[in-house]
């Protein structure tokens, strides 16, 4: 395991009140003692375009679900701008921070009503839902002719997009990305990555993204997170960042982990 414990939160001087905080936050898995996550710390800015890296069962899905809610720690605790998770209703929370995983669903809907869908729910006017469905349709180039298709229609690709679409359209104030660009061409990968900067640059959008592709990371991130059997190795800012080496470590983990099966 490499040595970090000079640089761990080598990161630029932040603002008083961060916009996300986690205080030594720990995640046990349900039924055993084993952690899933052991003491994680560190602060997030408005507009930080996070990259979560390292290698399969380093903990980086387990890490987005707990900002999401969708897990409450074992110990430790999150905040957002100041006010700790448990004191903010889930509902509420959710719309603030948005997750779309790397499989998704449209429940049944067309692409059209999959991604209008939150904004329904939150009892939005009809004028204000077709206006934030046009700027959504211009910023992700996404196709008409798909609008009205099904679920069963699309390809998975086509599936991710339209769950990224979803998450975009709610203007929520943290976007977690898992592994968004897994089943897309270079093509929509790299326009997805144009987006998230234009995202953080223009609207302040705060997004933290698991990515396995270290390259499309590197293009995409302001901080890099590195965990490796759910610890935070390093915690840094772009400039700082060896990726070469940090390249070399995820597969010498992966291939320690293979030789101990």
């Amino acid at each position: 395991m490499p040595d970090y414990s000079e640089n761990l939160h080598s990161t630029s001087p932040t603002p008083t009140t961060p916009q996300l905080r986690l205080d030594s936050v720990s995640l046990k898995t349900p039924i055993a003692s084993n952690y899933l996550l052991e003491n994680i710390s560190f602060t997030i800015n408005k507009g930080d375009r996070v990259a979560i890296v390292g290698p399969s069962g380093a903990g980086k899905t387990s890490l987005l679900r707990l900002i999401n809610r969708l897990r409450n720690p074992t110990s430790g605790s999150i905040y957002l701008e100041n006010t700790e998770y448990r004191q903010i209703p889930a509902i509420e929370l959710r719309r603030q921070v948005t997750l779309v995983m790397q499989e998704s669903k449209l429940l049944g809907m067309s692409v059209r009503e999959a991604i209008c869908y939150p904004l329904k729910l939150r009892g939005m006017n009809s004028t204000e839902i077709k206006q934030r469905m046009a700027r959504t349709i211009d910023l992700l180039h996404l196709p008409e002719a798909w609008l009205d298709r099904s679920e069963l229609q699309l390809s998975t690709g086509q599936k991710q997009l339209v769950a990224i679409a979803r998450g975009i359209i709610s203007e929520p104030k943290i976007l977690l990305l898992d592994e968004p660009t897994s089943a897309l061409d270079a093509g929509t990968a790299a326009r997805l990555l144009q987006v998230s900067i234009e995202l953080s640059t223009n609207s302040k959008t705060t997004i933290l993204m698991v990515n396995h592709q270290l390259e499309l990371a590197e293009q995409f991130c302001t901080r890099m997170l590195h965990l490796e059997g759910g610890k935070l190795l390093a915690d840094l800012p772009a400039p700082q960042i060896d990726w070469q080496q940090i390249r070399q470590n995820i597969v010498e983990a992966e291939t320690a982990a293979e030789q101990e099966w």
